[in-house]
């Protein structure tokens, strides 16, 4: 067996960096900010829908709900006649101490969720009902087995359990210091949650600072619920006040989520108080954040898992400790599947290849080549886990149990427990669904989509429907889904609880569906005024913000692009993929200093972006700094080794500007590697002369693709463009805004036709087009000619030949001859 490590993780369901990082500032955090400066840290993106017992799971074992089996928040019981919280018996995977037990190592869990019933693990384990108050202080506090394992620690553990009515004022005060005065206060709902959330958090801490000072242990991971809890309750208070919270709640109110963090900050400190720094590894991390400021949704919607809507998409991620990066540097590309493979990795344990996540090298002082193994599912040994009679799928179990009635063996359930039960089934479907669109797994996303819709008619179902039909390109099925869950609104709409009944998701969701759905089909001239109208009454929507930047860059506007990137900046200053389009609309534009800075934010708020690494790299080379570039297209090929564009780069760059032949050539046999070929294009930016150029090469015996349905097919080359295999060295058309879904995987040659609008023929009034369109029309067609000049120079698989009709017709022979020897090279 190899040499253990101790390692102890924290998890702060719900923990916000935008939170933290000005309590640190404001000094009210001191043990979270040593931590940072010992160590590493960074943001853990989350996975959707960023539910608890899901992502919490995932975060234990590197796979997603469809593999682990851990859906949404209940499960039928047994019998199947009632609901009850999911449990750990329905985990379907091994979780890392299951691991560490096979491998000999000792573990304590406290709180996971789910962990009840208490695993059989080498250590100890508290499970996630441990700490919940079922009985009246002046009433026995039961503590039902399988609340802890093993048995014998029952009695020990139950002194540690914090009642609710055992929190006296003091030590509510700091939450909510109006309580001094106002007795009234005392017996508000929110209230009575804060202090029920205190006593959660004060239980927890007690019986893990317990098994950190009084057992024998190697790992050990301890879950907090309360930070989330506090904010459900009152983050809609937290500074500054919102016009739409009452002054009154918010004087009441606006101190609980500080208190909560100071709170946690503390435990935190006693606990690094009780462990030996020097040989233990600490690893803090939350499953997804919170929003806290402008961000922070005006509703709930109402339906389960409707208050999952105030999570934010990044979580805290920090690391400290041997072996770990000592210098406070922060670090990108985290996600809550790589927390299982990373801590295998730094206990010199092998990482599953069947495991979703990666290892985060870049925590680690030493680089190391990460050993795998094909799957720690097929290894034997003592688990630790529920004997395999306890670990079932309790919706089959479910379905099991139906047949049996069927069948007249048992009786029939309720109608009203039977119909609760198989409204739980589809909506943890749902959310499996959504997981797996979350990874692009869409075939069986939409299989089990189109089933739930089918036997419901859920709106939000239909819409996530739609979308996933979307991701796969299957527009008109998409359009379908969309026209039905219309009609299916504008009835829905003529009941007052519309909204409650059918499950929408979000008001104008489903104009926001047709605006993706036309954008997708290429018909941006549709979509924007859609996106545009859904802003103005969605001002703080940064993904609405992108695409509508999206449009406008296809559209090469790269002004209003801008404007666009800048406003989703405005909603989340670090947003990776905000801060790429900026910086391709300063490149497109030809700003190459600014390009290059924010293609530098986005890397490092988003190392794994491999398109950031792409166009810094071209920008770069613009600049001639060619060196940097190299470095650019490198790392870009690493996260992304099949990008046919960086190698064409590097080859060009290795050639002729570095003069490295040996770098060349292997540069050049990737790109035969990967090339299909050579593809030859004609193109304008004016739909003017476009007949007669193609006449022209045509009487110098060269073929055109012309086949049935070729316009169509190159107007749809967004949609598909498999045809281009098939066309061999024919000379096909594309129009100027289809040339950026140009597969690529092919070279091309380009035949750019220049409008010389001056020089274009007469009308029947033998008025030329100068003297018809007004200059500002022609200075817009300067402008898009340019754009799209501009485009085509910075791509590394194009190369082009301008034309131009006129000269054409003056020097037929000098023309044909300069077209000829282009093709021919």
């Amino acid at each position: 067996m190899s040499e253990k490590k101790k390692v102890l993780v924290i998890g702060w369901d719900a923990a916000e960096w935008k939170v933290i990082m000005p309590l640190i500032q404001q000094g009210k955090m001191p043990a979270f900010a040593r931590l940072m400066s010992r160590g590493v840290h960074g943001k853990l993106q989350t996975l959707d829908p960023p539910l608890s017992p899901m992502l919490w799971t995932s975060i234990a074992t590197g796979f997603r709900a469809d593999t682990h089996g851990i859906g949404g928040f209940i499960e039928p019981t047994p019998d199947g006649e009632n609901l009850r919280p999911v449990t750990s018996t329905s985990r379907k995977v091994k979780a890392i101490w299951n691991i560490l037990n096979q491998e000999g190592y000792k573990s304590n869990v406290v709180a996971w969720w789910p962990s009840n019933p208490a695993e059989p693990i080498n250590g100890v384990m508290v499970s996630n009902l441990y700490q919940v108050a079922t009985k009246p202080l002046n009433e026995e506090w039961e503590m039902p087995k399988g609340t802890v394992h093993p048995e014998e620690l029952m009695e020990t553990m139950k002194q540690f359990r914090i009642h609710p009515h055992e929190i006296n004022l003091n030590q509510v005060l700091p939450f909510i210091p109006n309580l001094k005065d106002n007795i009234p206060l005392r017996s508000d709902q929110r209230t009575t949650m804060v202090i029920k959330n205190m006593a959660n958090a004060g239980t927890i801490h007690s019986a893990s600072c317990h098994l950190l000072e009084n057992s024998d242990w190697d790992f050990m991971a301890i879950y907090h619920d309360a930070i989330d809890h506090f904010s459900h309750v009152a983050m809609r208070y937290f500074p500054p006040r919102r016009p739409e919270i009452p002054e009154q709640d918010y004087n009441d109110f606006q101190h609980v989520v500080e208190a909560a963090y100071m709170l946690h900050d503390r435990m935190l400190a006693r606990m690094m108080s009780l462990i030996d720094e020097e040989n233990t590894t600490v690893l803090l991390i939350s499953d997804h954040g919170f929003h806290c400021d402008h961000q922070r949704p005006l509703y709930i919607p109402k339906e389960p898992s409707g208050p999952a809507v105030e999570h934010s998409p990044y979580g805290v991620f920090v690391m400290a400790g041997p072996g770990i990066k000592n210098d406070g540097r922060q670090i990108s590309g985290l996600s809550v599947l790589d927390i299982t493979p990373t801590l295998l990795h730094h206990m010199a344990l092998p990482v599953g290849r069947d495991m979703e996540g990666k290892v985060a090298h870049a925590c680690f002082e030493e680089a190391r080549e990460t050993n795998f193994i094909d799957s720690w599912e097929s290894v034997p040994g003592e688990t630790g886990m529920h004997d395999s009679l306890l670990r079932e799928d309790p919706w089959a179990a479910q379905e099991a149990l139906q047949q049996l009635v069927e069948l007249g063996y048992i009786d029939a359930l309720d109608d009203d427990k039977l119909v609760q039960v198989e409204k739980s089934k589809r909506e943890n479907e749902y959310y499996i669904a959504r997981n797996l669109l979350n990874a692009g797994k869409f075939i069986p996303a939409i299989e089990l989509l189109e089933r739930i819709y089918a036997e419901s008619q859920i709106l939000r179902y239909g819409q996530r429907l739609a979308f996933a039909y979307l991701s796969k390109r299957q527009y008109r099925r998409s359009m379908d889904i969309l026209t039905s869950l219309k009609e299916q609104n504008n009835t829905a709409l003529q009941k007052a609880d519309a909204y409650d009944k059918l499950g929408m998701e979000e008001p104008m969701f489903l104009e926001y569906l047709e605006g993706l759905i036309l954008l997708a089909m290429n018909k941006p001239h549709l979509s924007l005024p859609k996106l545009l109208k859904i802003q103005e009454k969605n001002p703080y929507n940064y993904q609405l913000a992108l695409n509508i930047a999206q449009i406008f860059l296809q559209r090469k506007k790269y002004d209003l692009a801008e404007k666009q990137f800048i406003r989703a900046l405005n909603i989340d200053d670090a947003h990776a993929r905000a801060h790429h389009g900026l910086g391709l609309s300063f490149l497109r534009r030809g700003e190459l200093n600014l390009a290059i800075e924010e293609f530098l934010i986005a890397i490092d708020n988003d190392f794994f972006f491999h398109r950031a690494h792409y166009h810094l790299g071209e920008a770069l080379v613009r600049q001639g700094l060619y060196e940097d570039a190299i470095q650019a297209f490198e790392v870009n090929l690493r996260i992304n080794p099949k990008n046919v564009k960086s190698h064409k780069w590097l080859f060009e760059i290795y050639r002729d500007n570095v003069k490295d032949e040996q770098k060349a050539s292997l540069h050049e046999q990737q790109l035969e590697k990967f090339m299909k070929g050579e593809r030859i294009i004609c193109t304008e930016a004016v739909d003017q002369d476009q007949a007669k150029v193609l006449s022209f090469i045509k009487s110098l015996g060269y073929s055109i693709y012309e086949e049935n349905g070729s316009k169509e097919q190159a107007a749809n080359l967004f949609q598909d463009a498999r045809w281009l295999e098939d066309i061999g060295d024919k000379i096909v058309f594309i129009p100027s805004h289809s040339l950026s879904f140009l597969p690529d995987h092919f070279h091309y040659k380009v035949l750019y036709v220049q409008s010389d609008l001056d020089l274009s023929p007469k009308n029947q009034k033998g008025e030329s087009m100068s003297d018809v369109l007004s200059m500002k029309k022609l200075t817009h067609f300067e402008q898009e000619q340019a754009k799209i000049e501009a485009w085509m120079e910075s791509q590394a698989n194009l190369t082009v030949l301008y034309l131009n009709y006129s000269e054409i017709e003056q020097n037929k022979q000098e023309q044909g001859f300069i077209l000829d020897n282009f093709l021919k090279k």
